[in-house]
């Protein structure tokens, strides 16, 4: 009987939120349909992040004990297609170097192709990231001109309306502003805390590269005789 009385006063909080939800979206008035597209726009930048940097993860330290061995013992075709295997920024930029250690070229020329190489991905790991502190910044300001018109509204319907509008007009005024306010707020909070969790990964990416560079030119350039 608990859990069966449990289970219905779930469904009922849940009914509520979302009527409450949809109400508050309702009062707010205008601005609350750009807040949404910012939304969904910030939303789909966020997902096609989650998989952009899924594609672009390897387990650093296990790839680099792979390949470093590899041109230890000389092997640098069987390195290469190790990359080829594990497609991603780091293996791109690693395999960019072991192509011009393979066709004999100078280490600077290696080093060169390899910086090359990050320059190249670094676009397709940031991927459009940017455009979350813009989001962010645009809901606030939407929020705000939501919040302002409502203010106007409230007091403009104070101003003209006789005594018994006046309070719910001016209810319905605040209730416009405080909502934009919120669902701007929420937008924003969403927006900047993805950003900033997404550039936290992207450096991670882009500083292995070219630690993993730099650990490759070191190593090739004290077994060249070893190569080949």
């Amino acid at each position: 009987m608990d859990e069966t009385t449990g289970a219905v006063t779930e469904v009922m909080t849940n009914e509520e939120t979302q009527n409450f939800v949809l109400r508050a979206f309702a009062e707010g008035g205008t601005a609350m349909y750009f807040i949404a597209g910012v939304g969904v726009l910030a939303l789909i930048v966020i997902a096609k992040q989650i998989l952009a940097l899924k594609e672009a993860g390897v387990d650093k330290k296990d790839f680099n004990e792979h390949i470093f061995g590899m041109i230890l013992r000389g092997d640098i075709q069987q390195a290469i297609a190790y990359c080829d295997s594990k497609p991603s920024p780091l293996t791109n930029t690693l395999k960019s170097g072991l192509v011009q250690v393979m066709n004999k070229r100078p280490d600077e020329e290696v080093q060169v192709a390899m910086d090359a190489a990050v320059l190249r991905d670094t676009p397709r790991v940031e991927g459009w990231v940017s455009f979350l502190a813009v989001f962010g910044n645009l809901s606030t300001l939407i929020g705000l001109v939501g919040t302002i018109i409502g203010m106007i509204t409230a007091f403009r319907g104070v101003s003209s309306a006789d005594d018994a509008k006046k309070a719910e007009l001016l209810s319905k005024g605040i209730s416009e502003a405080l909502n934009c306010t919120a669902f701007g707020l929420m937008v924003a909070i969403l927006s900047i805390a993805a950003y900033g969790y997404f550039q936290h990964r992207i450096n991670i990416i882009l500083n292995e590269m070219t630690e993993s560079s730099m650990s490759l030119i070191n190593l090739v350039a004290s077994n060249r005789d070893k190569i080949k």
